[in-house]
């Protein structure tokens, strides 16, 4: 049976307002690919690591290589993302190039196979070379993203150009534009929201598999953060182009999950089934994509109940009846703290700032934002750290409210075992939650010397689920955000996990009254420092500048500079912040080491101080 490709709509008038017209979009099936559609080699599923690309064998006709055999691999797979000049996000208003930018970095976590270039909308008023680039692009593209187009010559110019991609996407665009899904063409529609919604699905006949990812991308970009984004180019790579380990989900294998879960587990299907918490919980999983975490987290997390987490204990912890396996990704790679307060981290120092204010306030600290969109959303986060009895035990018990999906704001609890990983700083952490093991890899990536804040990072995968994350929370005592003057730390801090600050959730801390708090009694705090004392800054909180060579203080005589490092030295000082601000392109400072104190050598290749620097003591 063959089937003719539906042609293009034609271009709907453009809004009067000339504002982004919102669309939806639903699709139509065909059974053949575009014309000249670059078929792409068959693809085979690997175990899940990031780094790893698939393989095909092939097999040379000559007759004189008639038996042998190669490797080849897969050729990248290509993005690309096309933005309208000027436009804004609303991830924090930050320009949607930016934003398309760290996603084409981000996808690199998922796979370094995948390749994302991203273009500007001004191409026809640029020179002929950036169109000429862009149309080199889009001949091997396997997707194309649009976002924030509405200029008529650009519209005019990606439906010219933009025929033989197989996957077009479509967000806050003009109308004009055709979206494509697997090579088939996708009906948009005017929507009055934010974003895209799925409106008119039932008009069509078409598969589930369809409807379910253009249900899962539509309200994954509804979302509006940068894990979604990244999240729905993986939905459409899985769905059409070749599998993506990570998404791997929570699905039935058919008979052979049925008969695991009645021979193994049939009581406990019964009772889930029988309580109506357990029983709206199971409905709602139903309803998500069985790969969006946000989604399915919410579920969980608004109908929590004992029955629940024995049908989950039982069907995917103790007899994994989804034949899942998820690993804790390996990227991004981040580095721990190396120094705390002058000293090199130690396992103790380490567990002490995990601890923070504990002792002090009821907290160890509070959840400021956070950057994973489906577990550090939450209001109202308390962290308690603190040592157990037994000799080397940890634990961890975050404190969080949750307005579940009928409007009622709960409090939860969560009891993680943590154990020191190899280097100071890092930390291996596991908790059941709702009858699932997660397993997490955390790192204290910066904690500031007077406990005002912290930054943590993660790395975990819940094994039997299918479900692999990574994310980060910067913490304080009391859940505001550092002061100005902290700015640029944290930014290194972020940059260090590839995080941008406009990806970060702030995290609603204003109705918080009577969290169930409190630590097993006999437990321990600090080892060898706790946050209130300030002993360490023996010199006071004087403040030095260092300017063109000369030192400003609040001593009645400028010092040049290598006096003054020699001045520092002499006081033995304990720790020293130094924050470099001259022009990168001029800087030839290193980092020098002089007994246990660190500070900076401003030198060039002659010994001459010509970089400007600013020291806090």
């Amino acid at each position: 049976m063959s089937l003719v490709l539906e042609p293009p709509l034609p271009p709907l008038s453009k809004s009067k307002t000339g504002a982004p017209l919102k669309r939806c979009f639903t699709s139509i099936r065909t059974a053949l690919p575009p014309p000249n559609h670059r078929f792409r080699a068959s693809r085979f599923p690997l175990h899940p690591t990031s780094s790893s690309r698939p393989t095909v064998t092939v097999v040379l006709k000559t007759e004189k290589e008639k038996n042998a055999v190669t490797e080849q691999k897969e050729p990248p797979l290509r993005i690309v993302a096309v933005v309208g000049q000027g436009s804004v996000s609303p991830l924090k208003c930050t320009p949607w190039e930016e934003v398309m930018m760290h996603t084409a970095k981000r996808l690199k976590w998922v796979d370094e196979g995948y390749e994302m270039v991203v273009f500007t909308d001004n191409f026809h008023q640029s020179n002929d070379q950036t169109a000429m680039d862009l149309q080199k692009e889009l001949a091997c593209a396997d997707i194309l993203l649009v976002v924030a187009v509405t200029n008529q010559d650009s519209v005019k110019w990606i439906g010219t150009n933009s025929g033989n991609i197989p996957n077009v996407i479509c967000f806050e665009s003009d109308p004009g534009l055709v979206n494509k899904l697997g090579g088939s063409y996708v009906h948009s529609e005017m929507k009055g929201s934010i974003f895209d919604k799925v409106v008119g699905i039932s008009q069509l006949k078409k598969t589930d598999e369809t409807k379910e990812v253009v249900q899962t991308v539509s309200e994954a970009w509804d979302r509006c953060n940068s894990d979604d984004i990244r999240f729905c180019l993986l939905v459409i790579i899985n769905a059409y182009i070749q599998p993506v380990p990570i998404l791997k989900n929570l699905r039935s294998k058919g008979f052979s999950t049925l008969n695991c879960m009645v021979k193994n587990c049939g009581p406990q299907i019964l009772d889930c089934l029988m309580d109506p918490n357990c029983r709206k919980a199971l409905q709602c999983l139903n309803k998500c994509s069985p790969v969006d975490q946000v989604c399915n987290y919410r579920c969980i997390a608004s109908f929590e109940s004992p029955k629940l987490e024995a049908f989950s204990l039982c069907v995917l912890q103790k007899n994994n009846c989804l034949d899942l396996d998820a690993k804790i990704p390996e990227k991004p790679y981040v580095q721990p703290m190396l120094k705390f307060r002058g000293k090199d981290l130690c396992h103790e120092t380490a567990e002490d700032l995990f601890v923070g204010w504990l002792g002090s306030l009821d907290w160890s600290w509070r959840v400021v934002a956070g950057q994973n969109p489906a577990y550090d959303q939450f209001p109202c986060q308390y962290q308690l750290f603190y040592r157990g009895k037994a000799k080397g035990s940890f634990w961890y018990e975050p404190v969080f409210q949750v307005k579940t999906l009928e409007g009622e704001l709960v409090w939860r609890r969560r009891k993680y075992r943590v154990k020191r990983a190899n280097v100071p700083g890092t930390f291996y952490f596991s908790v059941l939650d709702n009858g699932v093991v997660s397993n997490e890899y955390w790192t204290i990536v910066d904690v500031s010397e007077d406990f005002s804040w912290g930054l943590f990072h993660y790395h975990g995968a819940a094994r039997v689920a299918g479900q692999s994350y990574t994310g980060a929370v910067l913490v304080s005592p009391d859940g505001t955000y550092p002061k100005q003057i902290q700015s640029n730390r944290l930014s290194s801090a972020l940059e260090k996990c590839g995080i941008k600050e406009w990806e970060l959730y702030s995290v609603d801390n204003c109705q918080c009254q009577d969290p169930p708090l409190g630590i097993p009694e006999g437990s321990s705090l600090h080892s060898m420092l706790d946050a209130k004392d300030q002993s360490w800054s023996s010199t006071g909180n004087s403040l030095f500048r260092v300017w063109d060579g000369c030192m400003e203080a609040n001593i009645s005589m400028a010092l040049a500079v290598r006096e003054a490092l020699s001045w520092l030295k002499e006081k033995r000082v304990g720790a020293v912040i130094v924050e470099v601000c001259n022009n990168p392109a001029e800087d030839e400072s290193e980092l020098g080491v002089v007994g246990n104190d660190c500070f900076l050598i401003l030198a060039n290749g002659n010994g001459t101080a010509h970089d400007f620097a600013q020291i806090i003591l």
